[in-house]
């Protein structure tokens, strides 16, 4: 059979695909990431943006991550507006669609975007990734939200007694609220915590093996006000930073530097030789330790996680007298006390970095914090036994929930061979750190993650 004439074909469509938003589909991709597969923004995001970094400007990059991170954070505000305007319920809807009505919605009641553009590149999204059916229903919900106003004018219409309509304006679930409060003592600082903890943060780096005022040379940041190790960035990418690429200096939050470094400061008597961080991954805390350690001091580093004691090995790369066990720190297959020093940064629901881990604030529940006290209280019970008598322990979590926190720790000095001690005179520099005995950090009042510190003494 001969080939077909070339007048023979069908002429190709006029019809052009539409030309998606860059920034808003790359913001949409991370939304789909957390919702559909669980990922974590703060690692999905840097992924895409480097991936599309040919077809993205810097201002769009900058837009997809506002908006990427904006919707997270105000989802369970933005369900409370979308739930009054759907005629079903917000969980029978596709995902996708719903993950696109917060979008919208964000642009239209947080963003001085105007309505028609938020409104008509949210409807392309929709027709593009879901369909045009979808896209008739988009439309109509998102013209509703505009109608209505901005977000205070919303407000206004939500139902709820005062703790609600403080969660909602923050941006955080009732539950939290009640944890800050608790952690807080009461209500004078409790609306100023939580809106510190829906402001962006800054970038914090740490200076490792390289001296602090080289590291802000070189990258214009500013020495960080509490630890000796720290440069807070304005604005930048840290990957550009010579340092950090040459791992001589890392991303690290300031209050993550300070809890490393109270295991340092901790009065010892006797024997200091032997360090632990018994659960290091991924290994920024455990590589300060070894930058900073006496020399003659060896570290050991354990996590019960095999790819996490991996990252663990990479940030320690390069330093002597170090090793890496894959280790569970409940059943530790070291000899009882075995150790001067050691460090317990204990998994925990996060609420701490909640600035860093915007989705986190919607995916934990007050179901999840059992079973990690559980957890926290049996790795504490194995800290104290890996540490000598007159030995130290810091038990740090990044989190201010006082289950997680202080009730932990009480329950540890109830034994007869424990006591605490008070965390504040070690660092004089730090101002309203105390909490009690202990040490807590809050974005508000000291702009970094809300990390609680505990040093614990073996007396017997």
């Amino acid at each position: 059979m001969s080939a077909p004439r070339r007048g023979n074909r069908r002429p190709p469509s006029r019809r052009r695909r539409p030309v998606l938003d860059g920034a808003r589909l790359t913001a949409y991709d991370v939304l789909d990431g957390v919702s559909s597969r669980a990922a974590y923004a703060n690692l999905l995001l840097p992924q895409l943006l480097r991936e599309r970094e040919g077809d993205l400007t810097s201002r769009d990059a900058a837009f997809a991550t506002q908006l990427a991170y904006g919707t997270l954070r105000a989802q369970g505000t933005l369900d409370a507006v979308l739930a009054r305007l759907v005629d079903r319920p917000l969980d029978a809807l596709d995902p996708r669609v719903l993950d696109l009505l917060r979008l919208g919605s964000h642009q239209l009641l947080d963003l001085r975007v105007p309505a028609h553009a938020a409104v008509d590149t949210t409807v392309a999204l929709t027709r593009a990734i879901v369909g045009t059916g979808a896209s008739g229903l988009v439309n109509a919900v998102l013209r509703r939200v505009a109608d209505g106003g901005d977000r205070a004018a919303w407000l206004d219409r939500l139902d709820g007694d005062a703790e609600q309509r403080l969660a909602l304006a923050t941006d955080h679930p009732r539950w939290i609220v009640g944890a800050w409060r608790d952690a807080l003592g009461g209500e004078e600082e409790l609306e100023a915590a939580l809106f510190a903890d829906d402001a962006a943060p800054e970038v914090h780096l740490v200076a490792r093996r390289v001296p602090r005022e080289q590291l802000v040379e070189e990258s214009g940041g500013t020495p960080g006000p509490w630890s000796p190790y720290a440069v807070r960035l304005g604005s930048g990418d840290p990957a550009r930073v010579p340092s950090v690429r040459s791992g001589a200096a890392a991303v690290q939050d300031e209050g993550s530097q300070l809890a490393a470094l109270l295991l340092t400061r901790a009065p010892l008597e006797g024997s200091d030789a032997a360090w632990l961080d018994v659960c290091a991954g991924p290994g920024g805390k455990a590589a300060l330790l070894a930058a900073v350690r006496p020399s003659g001091v060896r570290l050991t580093a354990a996590d019960r996680a095999p790819h996490r004691a991996e990252l663990v090995r990479q940030a320690l790369r390069g330093e002597d007298d170090v090793e890496v066990l894959v280790a569970d720190g409940r059943t530790p297959p070291w000899a009882p006390g075995s150790f001067d020093r050691v460090l317990l940064d204990a998994p925990c629901t996060g609420l701490g970095a909640l600035r860093r881990r915007p989705e986190v604030r919607w995916r934990r529940t007050p179901d999840d914090v059992p079973p990690l006290v559980e957890l926290q209280t049996a790795l504490l019970d194995g800290a104290l036994a890996s540490v000598r008598v007159g030995g130290v322990v810091a038990y740090v979590t990044c989190s201010p929930h006082a289950a997680e926190t202080v009730a932990v720790v009480d329950a540890a000095t109830r034994r007869d061979d424990v006591e605490a001690l008070p965390v504040a005179p070690l660092f004089p520099e730090v101002p309203d750190v105390a909490r009690g005995e202990h040490g807590q950090l809050w974005p508000h009042r000291h702009g970094t993650d809300a990390m609680f510190m505990a040093l614990l003494r073996r007396t017997r």
